[in-house]
């Protein structure tokens, strides 16, 4: 497994092209806006992008969907029917997947919005706007907020997990809540 990041400035966020090598099958994780950047990547390599995961349905993380589902036929997955419509596959709760021969797993994590999903794929975790640069994310209640750090989410533990959060090129290590995936 392979990992390109890329940076979308316009909502600072951070967009994951998730590549099996052996099969040449890519996932992209939060569009929130392509870029020739993106797109070449995916031409050059010879890439099929078989899925598109989102973590929540922000624009930062949604909004280059429409420009994708233009140039490719990827299936669609999110918490929110709302993303794509129709061509949603809505996942909700704790659950696995089969995509790009890859298993992704991933868990509901309510909290910075009602859609949000954290993905699993390897010991990589794409946690969306849960975690940002060096503290957990926003999130839109003070109960989340409150349980996030009662659960010891950002400590280094029993898990060899590495977290990619929504913002800045940093990774962490993480237990607990994250350990059920």
């Amino acid at each position: 497994m392979k990992v390109y990041f890329h940076l979308n400035l316009g909502g600072f966020s951070n967009c994951y092209i998730v590549v099996n090598e052996k099969t040449s099958e890519a996932i992209i994780i939060d569009p929130g806006k392509i870029t020739d950047e993106i797109i070449s990547r995916i031409e050059d390599n010879h890439l099929k992008l078989s899925a598109v995961l989102i973590t929540h349905n922000h624009g930062s993380h949604a909004g280059g969907l429409h420009t994708l589902r233009k140039i490719y036929s990827p299936k669609i997955f999110a918490a929110d029917w709302e993303v794509a419509g129709e061509d949603t596959t809505v996942i909700s709760g704790d659950g696995n997947l089969r995509i790009a021969k890859m298993i992704v797993r991933y868990m509901s994590v309510p909290g910075h919005t009602a859609d949000s999903v954290v993905y699993g794929i390897g010991n990589i975790l794409f946690t969306g706007d849960i975690l940002s640069a060096g503290e957990i994310g926003s999130t839109n209640s003070s109960y989340s907020e409150i349980k996030y750090r009662k659960e010891d989410f950002l400590s280094a533990g029993q898990c060899n997990l590495n977290a990619w959060p929504w913002t800045a090129n940093n990774t962490w290590r993480c237990k607990s809540l994250y350990c059920r995936l």
